[in-house]
């Protein structure tokens, strides 16, 4: 087994490819590390696929795939997991913002102090106030719903345990959340490493406001997922047990209290003028819906062979 993969997803980054492959090779023949790149080419639109396979002529330690459209920064690096061969596998974004000069020190964090996973933490910024606020509150959501007290869950520069991501899947924006994953997934030795932020050298980021926004949305899903994933009956069945109760509960005061006025000879007026009929009426229908769609889903999961296909147009190395 190889000691390191690096795994390098990338969109419309021609520019800044050659001189990363260069100081990722540097490093690891420093360290005399056995090690590949694997890049993996998100759709790019510019000169980016050529040059991987340029690269990786011109090293054989270099790998190239490319996806037939964009897809995403998960896809990238759902596709890269899977092919990862290091003992190792470091993950950073392909803009020169996280420095290869960092692989040491994660590599001896893994294997050395034994974490399962270790996280950048990008604590020096060069990012605009507009990324780092909604950064910070991001981040804050994120430790507060997950449990996983890392300051910066968004930095591209991770190390993993080979064992770590292939326990992950990814789709989304969920390559945010694979601290929480691996800590759902029984890897809960979390560590995090102050790294080096680099202004960016070429281009523009590829990424917009509305990433937090799916970010979010990701992690709520991912939350509702490892809770009820595997037993939708729970959430489902309950809501509508409790949903059913409270509408029966609703119709016998109904009847109860017409057989009161009747026994009573009191003017009464018929239950379906009464508003809390309808309200009763509604809660037994949800509760019966809620009910069968936890019947529906627990089918589904106990049938379900969930895979992640991303349709790659030519791979190299």
């Amino acid at each position: 087994m190889l000691d390191i993969s690096v795994i390098v997803p990338l969109y419309n980054e021609d520019e800044s490819l050659p001189e990363l492959a260069a100081w990722i090779e540097r490093v690891m023949n420093e360290n005399k590390f056995s090690y590949e790149i694997i890049f993996v080419n998100d759709g790019s639109r510019d000169n980016s696929w050529n040059v991987v396979k340029n690269l990786s002529e011109k090293n054989t330690n270099i790998k190239g795939i490319s996806f037939s459209r964009n897809y995403g920064k998960s896809a990238a690096l759902h596709v890269g997991f899977k092919d990862a061969k290091g003992k190792v596998v470091i993950t950073m974004d392909a803009d020169l913002q996280d420095s290869p000069d960092e692989i040491p020190e994660l590599y001896r964090m893994i294997t050395e102090d034994n974490f399962d996973l270790v996280s950048g933490w990008k604590q020096k910024r060069f990012d605009p106030i507009t990324k780092t606020i909604p950064t910070k509150l991001y981040n804050a959501a994120t430790r507060s719903m997950s449990g996983v007290y890392l300051h910066d869950f968004n930095c591209g520069l991770k190390a993993y345990k080979h064992e770590v991501i292939k326990t992950i899947t990814l789709y989304g924006e969920m390559h945010r959340y694979i601290p929480v994953m691996a800590k759902w997934n029984g890897f809960d030795k979390i560590g995090e490493k102050v790294v080096q932020h680099q202004a960016r050298k070429y281009g523009t980021t590829k990424f917009g406001i509305e990433r937090f926004l799916y970010g979010f949305l990701d992690l709520l899903s991912i939350t509702f997922v490892q809770k009820f994933g595997k037993r939708p009956m729970h959430l489902f069945g309950g809501l509508g047990i409790l949903s059913f109760l409270i509408g029966s509960m609703i119709t016998l005061y109904l009847i109860g209290d017409k057989i009161y006025a009747i026994a009573n000879q009191m003017k009464f007026r018929n239950v379906t003028d009464n508003p809390l009929f309808f309200l009763a009426l509604v809660a037994i229908i949800i509760g019966v819906q809620l009910f069968v769609a936890g019947f529906i889903g627990e089918l589904m999961t106990r049938n379900s062979d969930k895979t992640t296909d991303y349709q790659i147009r030519e791979t190299v190395g």
